[in-house]
């Protein structure tokens, strides 16, 4: 299933892209849920975040070529993922605007897998992460390089070059159908000219061991998303420039810089 949230005049609510239709539900995927008659076009509906987080987690240098294209060519993976917190008012949806900060001076795309959590989620393993997770969406962490620092080591502060509201675009879509360790293509593309192509399956640590380590810290709450981090191929970005990332059974997420 993919499921979206959308807005049709006034009225906000979940439902299903089916078909290029959109079928309304009546209620929330992480409560009760059920599906009505109503039906939309695409045409007819402004897709928003698929989900509203409480908190975005982020996974640091997840590829290791990404890690080496931001000058840290003698990386070694560390013996846990590291991550940061990106706020909730980061998020926008496919077709909304990225803000180009006022004090930025280079920000870069960042195509990433995002999970989406389904239920209060604490201390999972690799056997039952499966069973608290909704769902996959696309994901694209802006960064501003010279606030998290220039070479790209953690000296920068991470949580203000990432924090900015509009850096984190999400969707279209939640992909509720997944698999353990998937083998997605990511793409992006900034003005239709290719510049991240990679795959989950190089990822340093997988969807399972992020996941139980971020719960043996932290609560994650239904609508959570936890990014798990960029393929090598991050270029500049700058005002007037589209953004366009493609994932595997997901769709395509698209955003403006204004």
């Amino acid at each position: 299933m993919k499921i979206v949230r959308v807005k049709h005049e006034d009225d906000i609510f979940y439902g299903e892209l089916l078909d290029d239709k959109i079928i309304r539900y009546e209620g929330s995927p992480f409560v009760v849920w059920e599906e009505t008659e109503e039906s939309y076009e695409q045409s007819e509906v402004q897709l928003l975040a698929p989900v509203l987080p409480s908190k975005v987690v982020a996974v640091a240098k997840n590829y290791q070529k990404h890690a080496h294209e931001l000058g840290v060519l003698d990386y070694h993976a560390p013996e846990n993922p590291v991550f940061f917190i990106k706020p909730s008012t980061s998020v926008i949806g496919s077709g909304e605007s990225i803000i180009y900060p006022s004090i930025g001076k280079h920000v870069d795309h960042e195509a990433e897998l995002a999970i989406v959590i389904g239920k209060i989620s604490k201390n999972l393993n690799a056997d039952n992460w499966m069973d608290s997770v909704l769902g996959f969406t696309n994901a694209n962490d802006l960064s501003e390089r010279i606030l998290q620092g220039q070479d790209g080591s953690f000296n920068g502060n991470f949580t203000r070059a990432k924090s900015f509201d509009t850096f984190c675009p999400l969707g279209p879509v939640i992909q509720t159908d997944f698999e353990k360790d998937p083998e997605l293509n990511i793409k992006c593309f900034v003005n239709d000219e290719l510049k991240q192509d990679g795959n989950t399956s190089d990822m340093i640590f997988s969807i399972g061991e992020i996941i139980t380590f971020v719960t043996s810290i932290m609560t994650l709450l239904p609508g959570d998303v936890i990014l798990t981090g960029t393929p090598d191929g991050v270029s500049k970005v700058s005002r007037g420039d589209e953004i366009r990332i493609e994932i595997d059974t997901i769709g395509t997420l698209i955003n403006n810089i204004e």
